[in-house]
């Protein structure tokens, strides 16, 4: 029987599936836009950044597509003031508006063609107004859906925030995808490519009304100070062990996510569509496996299971990659879906072991910040970063060599993570009888 200093008797639940659907339906409006951006990125630089080098379009294209991502740590330093002094609930309304009307807007801008200079800034704005609400969104849902949560089920709970980020690339996907299949190259130029952009607001329209209609708790009272004063004053190491915490998260996934499928096309010569389809297989693969190990944290606790991933990260990335480096499909799957399984396990328990790290007055505010810092300075630069390490090494599977790097200084992060008083000790269920 599990001694009482490891246990804590089931909470009662706030949480109900409705709040749990408000709570993750603007991740799923964020990534969504996310790789339909990335999808149709060749047409939008032609369309909005026209040069006589394809090249220059594509990449002024994927610039302010960058430029919106470093917007991330200002979003998440504003979300997170509104969060903690207004509330979880106002801070998830404005975000999802924020980030829908922006998007559908995209699908209705005139082109260079029609209204020259006016056409690229005005996608540059849109872009990072995006950004600005993507910074607050992923985290006030994860502080919004664990503070809410059972105490003993946080770690489950919290996998469905991350869940609704990878749905969202699914989504996103499969409709540029369809799109592409239905429409003839001609009409997806001409006017195809704006589906994706103006329908994404009816996700927005239907994030908005679940989170309106959700019930919000008195904010938490403060003396005067902005909360992330607070935070940095009487917190800062808990947040830069946050921000550890999320380095691997950056780092691996976008370059085994992001940067990987223009990997596959240069280095292992498969088309396009392929390197598509393998990606988005070990997605899928992903959104099955977040629950399971937000479950499992739940039982054996969170840093065994993050700390486990971190490790066999450290060790494994370097052969997971050079599965990917192969001619043979079945080797590219494999490899990737090494590292979809560890990255399931680590991202899932990410938001559970976040929240828990800080006390309630300054919840939003540090969550918000350490996460966001790292995600726009490592995220948005891992596949630039990768690419400058293979032309500087010479060496294909340089990138893994990254990866393990971030694995090892997470690994310390969590080690030296510790949960707020006010948190008590962790709740572990013990998996078998009782």
């Amino acid at each position: 029987m599990p001694s009482p200093s490891t246990t804590r008797a089931p909470s009662s639940s706030r949480l109900s599936a409705r709040d749990l659907f408000a709570g993750i339906s603007g991740n799923v409006m964020e990534w969504y836009d996310f790789a339909v951006y990335g999808y149709f990125a060749e047409i939008i630089g032609a369309m909005f950044f026209p040069s006589k080098d394809p090249t220059v379009s594509l990449l002024a294209a994927f610039g302010v597509f960058a430029g919106g991502y470093l917007m991330r740590p200002l979003g998440g330093l504003v979300f997170g003031h509104i969060g903690d002094r207004l509330g979880r609930r106002r801070a998830l309304t404005i975000s999802s508006l924020m980030m829908g009307i922006p998007t559908a807007l995209i699908g209705f801008m005139p082109t260079y063609a029609q209204i020259g200079l006016l056409a690229p800034t005005g996608i540059m704005l849109l872009r990072l107004l995006q950004g600005l609400s993507v910074g607050g969104e992923y985290t006030s849902s994860a502080v919004f859906v664990v503070e809410r949560a059972p105490v003993e089920r946080r770690g489950f709970y919290g996998s469905w925030v991350v869940w609704g980020s990878v749905t969202g690339i699914v989504i996103g996907s499969g409709t540029a995808a369809l799109l592409n299949g239905v429409l003839g190259a001609a009409a997806l130029r001409s006017w195809g490519w704006r589906v994706p952009f103006v329908a994404g607001i009816l996700i927005a329209i239907y994030s908005f009304a679940l989170r309106r209609t959700l019930a919000d708790e008195p904010p938490p009272a403060h003396d005067g100070r902005p909360p992330i004063v607070e935070a940095v004053r009487e917190h800062w190491r808990a947040m830069l062990q946050a921000a550890g915490l999320s380095l691997l998260n950056a780092v691996a996934f976008y370059t085994v996510f992001v940067y990987v499928v223009t990997y596959i096309q240069l280095f292992d010569h498969l088309p396009a569509a392929k390197a598509l389809d393998i990606n988005t297989l070990n997605m899928v693969a992903i959104l099955i496996l977040l629950p399971f190990f937000g479950w499992l944290s739940d039982r054996v606790g969170r840093k065994t299971v993050t700390i486990g991933a971190a490790l066999l990260l450290a060790a494994l990335a370097w052969p997971l990659f050079a599965l990917i480096h192969s001619d043979a499909p079945v080797s590219i799957f494999l490899g990737q879906f090494g590292f979809a399984v560890l990255l399931a396990a680590y991202v899932g328990v990410g938001p559970a072991m976040m929240v828990e790290a800080f006390p309630r007055d300054v919840r939003c505010s540090a969550v918000s910040t350490s996460y966001n810092l790292v995600l726009g300075i490592f995220g948005g630069t891992a596949p630039i970063v990768a690419t400058y390490l293979i032309q500087r090494t010479h060496d294909d599977l340089s990138p893994a060599y990254y990866i393990m790097a971030a694995a090892c200084l997470s690994a310390v992060a969590i080690f030296t993570m510790k949960r707020a008083p006010e948190q008590g000790p962790e709740p572990v269920r013990p998996v078998g009888p009782r």
